[in-house]
């Protein structure tokens, strides 16, 4: 559409409009059915007729280019490259007939602004030739980025946003619902090519993590994009974008109609979405896109609905119209099957785009664009003086002035602003919209959000309503190319694949990871340790030999049975202390060992509890000491045992060095050594409590340290001493050292061996298993004949047996 300056308004066109509308597309050509002729020729004449809606809206107007009458020329450019170049010439070299002839026109008729193409290939071409002129063209529709690089477009202007706003959005809404393996379908043409890049740098720039499955150029080559379009659908994408013109979107669905595909969630581009005849295509339920903003044009649908026959007769192009719209003719038909028309016909009750006016979304964007160039034009002719508006109706209008103040607009229309930056693009404005099922099964067109790039950066993206996915659902798709590793795994890339696609491994031993697609797993702190799903850390449960555990109970009774069997026996001798075999065994070191051992037996428990320092420092130390003092009494006894053998040989003295001093300075002597190691051990390096985390990684050893190996060993080893075996009463004490010596050597490899409480528990063994050796062994057979063989404990029975 191109505008001169007139004293009064005349109009031409130049058409083919049985073919795609001339105000939409992207290089896309001709559809080849009449229906969708018939219907996208509705909505291109509604487009025509907004734009004339307009011209008189102005014309008519007191405040904008008062005087002063707007006259235009509208072509179709059919979405053709070729008629687009062939336009161009035209309206800057020729006359067309003329849809409206008024002879009081300007002779001038000097282009000086053009409107359109709706296609972004076409306004390329169409730009680049006007430009050249510096005509000023104003698109209602071309959205390619790439028409905002002033170097190239220096004249171009659109009302509509850039598709670089939009790529943007979508990119918002893909991360917004976590979708990051998806398909792609986009034009080969400016539009699809530029606004693809548009949406991959959007996501780069924005550092949004979206893998594309598989990117589907629509192109001539059927049999190709088939194939290609067969094996999007068998992928993991659950996600589809369709970023292509209304015409090949047409084209796609008709061909996946015939075989239908599994269900895939569709985003929608703003060039399809809005369009009514589309959402036939039942399986698209559920698509998402971004839409140009809804909009009211005041008076617009009763201008459209003002056509009575005598009106359409006078143009070819509504009488094509209103005979496919009502099947008839109105001048006379040789066709037997067309009726003539008979002025019944009311096209307020025809159903067709070109009365739809529910939805003016690119409608407003062309009368946003008419008002544009007047509003320029009025602040390059018109001034206000004294609140009245003067305009020179004889000035001859360049096209660079017009272009001069187009940069400048700055107004608003039925509450809908217009402006332009410094690449010629508008506000960027959409409306989120959804493609919803009625109750009714229809499909219906719901507003859900909003991008308003005028907001705060990270507010310009809302969504203020439910959406319905696709085949009804509530819930939001997903589509992934594998699926989110919980906690307790961690992600691996799967070879030769982008890095959403992976494999979850679960964490090794000790470590954990607490969070969704995790990395990495970590180590747990070292008194920590994984739970069973690997998720979290918990504190090591503490393991030591409790009072509360059986094997306690046991030793423990047993440590109370032997303590209680020391004592029993001591009353025993206590009580038959006069008789001949407790005065035969030296009652004094008899006393001191039946109390040696009950204190041996009574140090057993201080092994069972929770280790701490006092009782790790008394367990080995009161044992080693009591231990000591009980063998050091056996030695003793050994030793009478041992001098008196020796004294009943001829000549023999040696009864004199074994008196009763003698025998307490041996065992206060050997005692008291051992006392000298104990504290040399816990003064240089003490048995402490320490947790133990290397046994088990799972949990916590508490146990007692030994300080100094040297100091432990030496009081064990200071223990063990060989004795004497011959006599009677040697008999017994060699027999219960030598189960001594079996209990401590066994004790060696088993304490080593034993893993924690155990190791305890070997401990608290070896000191029961020799201390009853010690008491049965020596005093058992004694308190036997003390208490059941009476008569076995008198002296001659000793003398003779002996």
């Amino acid at each position: 559409m191109s505008f001169q300056i007139n004293s009064k308004g005349c109009s031409g066109i130049y058409g083919c409009w049985r073919n795609e509308s001339p105000f939409r597309g992207a290089g896309v050509g001709p559809s080849s059915t009449s229906s969708v002729d018939r219907d996208l020729t509705g909505r291109g004449l509604r487009f025509s007729r907004t734009i004339i809606f307009a011209i008189e809206e102005i014309n008519n107007s007191t405040d904008l280019l008062p005087g002063i009458k707007l006259g235009h020329r509208i072509y179709d450019s059919c979405v053709s490259v070729p008629v687009s170049v062939d336009v161009a010439f035209q309206l800057l070299n020729g006359e067309d007939p003329v849809f409206y002839r008024d002879g009081n026109c300007s002779q001038s008729r000097v282009v000086v602004a053009a409107v359109g193409d709706s296609g972004s290939t076409p306004s390329i071409i169409m730009s680049r030739i006007v430009g050249s002129f510096k005509i000023p063209l104003i698109s209602s529709f071309a959205t390619c980025a790439c028409l905002s690089d002033k170097q190239q477009f220096p004249t171009f202007f659109r009302t509509i946003p850039s598709d670089h706003y939009q790529a943007d959005a979508l990119a918002k809404l893909v991360k917004h619902f976590g979708w990051t393996w998806i398909g792609v379908v986009h034009s080969d043409s400016d539009y699809g090519n530029n606004g693809m890049a548009s949406f991959l740098e959007a996501m780069i720039s924005g550092v949004i993590t979206v893998f594309i499955f598989k990117m589907i150029c629509l192109c001539s080559s059927t049999k190709s994009c088939n194939q290609h379009i067969a094996c999007l659908f068998r992928s993991t994408a659950k996600v589809v974008l369709a970023f292509t013109a209304v015409g090949e979107m047409k084209v796609l669905l008709e061909e996946l109609a015939s075989d239908p595909p599994p269900p895939r969630q569709w985003i929608a581009s703003e060039a399809w979405i809005t369009d009514s005849d589309l959402m036939r295509f039942g399986f698209c339920a559920g698509a998402v896109g971004m839409a140009i903003q809804k909009s009211v044009i005041p008076g617009l649908r009763d201008f459209l609905l003002d056509l009575s026959p005598s009106k359409v007769a006078a143009s070819s192009v509504l009488t094509e119209f209103w005979e496919e719209a009502f099947n008839c003719s109105l001048t006379e038909t040789v066709d037997p099957d067309k009726r003539v028309c008979d002025g019944t016909e009311d096209i307020k009750t025809l159903k067709s785009s070109y009365t739809d006016t529910s939805q003016l979304r690119v409608t407003n964007m062309m009368y946003k664009a008419v008002y544009a160039v007047a509003h320029a034009i009025h602040n390059a002719v018109c001034q206000e003086t004294n609140g009245t508006i003067q305009c020179d109706k004889n000035i001859r209008l360049e096209p660079k002035q017009v272009f001069k103040e187009l940069k400048k607009v700055n107004f608003s229309k039925n509450g809908y602003h217009v402006s332009f930056d410094a690449n010629g693009d508008p506000v960027a404005f959409y409306e989120l919209v959804n493609w919803q099922k009625s109750e009714s099964g229809v499909i219906e067109l719901v507003t859900v959000g909003y991008y308003d790039a005028s907001l705060p950066r990270g507010q310009e993206f809302r969504i203020n309503r439910k959406l319905t996915w696709v085949e009804g659902g509530r819930q939001v798709p997903v589509s992934v190319c594998s699926e989110s590793c919980p906690p307790g795994t961690r992600k691996v890339l799967q070879k030769g694949k982008p890095i959403c696609c992976y494999d979850c491994i679960p964490c090794p031993e000790g470590e954990i990871s607490n969070m969704t697609d995790s990395p990495d797993c970590f180590p747990c702190p070292r008194e920590f340790w994984p739970n069973s799903n690997r998720d979290a850390c918990f504190h090591k449960p503490v393991e030591f030999l409790s009072f509360n555990e059986v094997l306690s109970i046991i030793l423990a009774t047993l440590s109370i049975s032997g303590a209680s069997l020391a004592i029993i026996t001591s009353l025993i001798f206590f009580h038959h202390r006069t008789t001949p075999i407790v005065r035969a065994n030296n009652s004094e070191l008899s006393f001191l060992l039946l109390f040696s051992l009950t204190l041996c037996f009574l140090c057993s428990l201080t092994f069972i509890g929770a280790p701490s320092e006092w009782s790790c420092m008394l367990r080995h130390t009161a044992f080693g000491i009591t231990f000591v003092l009980c063998i050091s009494c056996v030695l003793g006894k050994t030793i009478v045992v041992l001098m008196a053998f020796k004294a009943t040989l001829p000549g023999s003295n040696a009864m004199k060095w074994i008196g009763p001093l003698q025998q307490r300075m041996t065992v206060v002597s050997l005692t008291f050594i051992q006392v000298i190691i104990c504290i040399i051990w816990l003064v240089v390096s003490p048995p402490f409590p320490v947790k133990n985390l290397s046994t088990y990684k799972e949990k916590i050893i508490l146990e007692c340290a030994l300080g100094s190996a040297v100091g432990f060993w030496a009081v064990l080893g200071y223990i063990a001493r060989k004795l004497p075996d011959n006599f009677n009463e040697a008999k017994m004490i060699t027999f219960s050292m030598l189960i001594f010596c079996a209990v401590w050597i066994t004790f060696i490899p088993a304490y080593v061996s034993s893993p924690g409480k155990f190791t305890v528990a070997v401990e608290i063994f070896a000191i029961l298993a020799s201390s009853f050796g010690l008491i049965l062994c020596i005093f058992a057979p004694k308190c036997f004949i003390i208490l059941f063989q009476p008569e076995k404990n008198t002296k001659k029975h000793l003398m003779n047996k002996n």
